[in-house]
């Protein structure tokens, strides 16, 4: 039976949203592509239809993930709720990077290059709505802002000691903070 091409469409935005959640839940290696389309309520036979491979879902999941629209804020209000209990307890459906950034590293070049525009998309939003100092100074601590907040995610969802884990991403939150004061002063 042969669907519309809108019904195409939607099918696959459901299988890059379905895989997007399992990949950030389970890790790539983890998940079938029989998984994945069973979660989409698709059956395994269409999945060749809309996917080249396992590899072309990947690097599609990442890229349609970073091509929903991000509110522009600096890295000081994005903190708050990326540093958060909440945020580190939602793997599925939390941030790519801290949730797949090293395993993404094995994958092929179009996955990385998806990962890459994600990190680039957000640097320059985080460098755009930063206050004060000139364009280099303001990247600049997008880019530290940014990196500790992905690296305190990951530590804070690998730590099982749930104090230590809190300590992580509340003191992180409060240097960024410390971090865009000091750039305004």
């Amino acid at each position: 039976m042969k669907v519309s091409r809108e019904q195409y469409e939607a099918n696959q935005q459901r299988i890059l949203e379905a895989a997007g959640r399992l990949f950030r839940e389970h890790g790539y290696d983890a998940v079938t592509l029989a998984e994945v389309m069973k979660a989409a309520g698709l059956t395994h036979g269409g999945f060749y239809g809309h996917f080249k491979s396992k590899g072309d879902l990947i690097a599609q999941a990442l890229a349609y993930r970073n091509s929903k629209p991000k509110a522009e804020v600096g890295p000081v209000a994005f903190a708050e709720n990326y540093l958060s209990a909440r945020h580190r307890a939602d793997r599925a459906g939390g941030c790519n990077i801290a949730g797949l950034g090293s395993e993404t590293t094995r994958q092929p070049p179009a996955a990385r290059a998806a990962m890459t525009e994600t990190i680039r998309s957000r640097i320059d939003g985080f460098a755009r709505n930063t206050p004060g100092g000139s364009d280099a100074e303001k990247r600049r601590i997008a880019i530290a802002s940014w990196a500790a907040m992905v690296g305190a995610v990951i530590m804070a969802r690998v730590s099982d000691d749930p104090e230590l884990s809190d300590e992580i991403i509340n003191e992180t939150r409060a240097q960024i903070a410390v971090m865009a004061e000091q750039q305004q002063a």
